[in-house]
């Protein structure tokens, strides 16, 4: 561990628990299909990481979403429109996020070592408070024990801003930002990440840019699981990680990497 390091907030699915980040995504198809609105897998990855009242805004103004949404219910989705789908889709979240709430191999040693020699282990995820009920004890039963948890809504704004990483530091005590680290599996996170000031660390194998489980992953053939963690990783590094590994299992290597301090 860097010894400069104050302190690392992880996001939640991807990054921590939830291999190939799976619950968001099925919840966000259960919503829209019930709303009589299918969406496609691809679709509700494309702004995973953000609040989830945002993302489904952002579904509702893809292309292809508004236009059948617009033939089944008479017109273009409005801020109720909005509001109905957000307030079905928490029960739908708890219910995913219950099932997926396995943590990804190392994260809760990792968060535990980083506890050991002082590091501040915050988090904070696009989940609201509500949707982290079950997710939480979870977690700590399998090890991981966060010190600092910001959950989606808690924030004027959410990502890609940096508020929700900003309110992790303040109530940790951890200052400069050059000895903070965001590790994030979304676009979105780590925008947030650079937005803060922080450094940046990219999980690609375990994270929405490839989105399949551990054991869909590993029954890939050599080449083809080769391919497309390549190319999950050049999606973080386009979004501006400063390094990218495969799992948090990898992170002490990026630390090493990084000129924290």
């Amino acid at each position: 561990m860097h010894p400069g390091l104050k302190a690392i907030v992880f996001d939640w699915a991807g990054t921590m628990i939830d291999f190939g980040s799976r619950a968001p995504v099925v919840a966000l198809c259960r919503v829209f299909e019930q709303a009589g609105v299918p969406i496609r897998e691809a679709e509700a990855r494309a702004d995973m990481g953000m609040a989830k009242r945002d993302h489904i805004r952002a579904l509702l103004g893809n292309p292809r979403v508004a236009k059948t949404w617009a033939a089944r219910h008479g017109g273009a989705a409005s801020e109720g429109d909005v509001a109905a789908l957000f307030g079905s889709i928490g029960p739908m979240m708890r219910e995913a996020a219950r099932d997926c709430a396995e943590l990804i191999p190392g994260a809760a040693d990792i968060a535990g070592r980083l506890q050991d020699r002082g590091v501040a282990v915050g988090s904070c995820t696009g989940y609201t408070r509500e949707m982290m009920v079950d997710i939480l004890p979870r977690a700590a039963e399998q090890g991981y024990r966060p010190d600092m948890l910001v959950c989606a809504g808690e924030t004027p704004q959410g990502r890609p801003s940096p508020l929700m990483l900003w309110k992790n530091l303040v109530e940790l005590g951890a200052w400069p930002a050059s000895a903070c680290v965001k590790v994030d599996d979304a676009e979105v996170g780590i925008a947030e990440g650079r937005a803060a000031g922080v450094w940046t660390v990219g999980v690609a194998a375990s994270g929405n840019a490839l989105g399949l489980s551990r054991e869909a992953l590993a029954a890939l053939a050599p080449e083809d699981r080769a391919e497309r963690i390549a190319r999950a990783r050049a999606i973080l590094t386009d979004a501006g990680a400063h390094v990218v590994i495969d799992t948090v299992a990898d992170l002490p290597t990026a630390l090493r990497e990084l000129p924290i301090g």
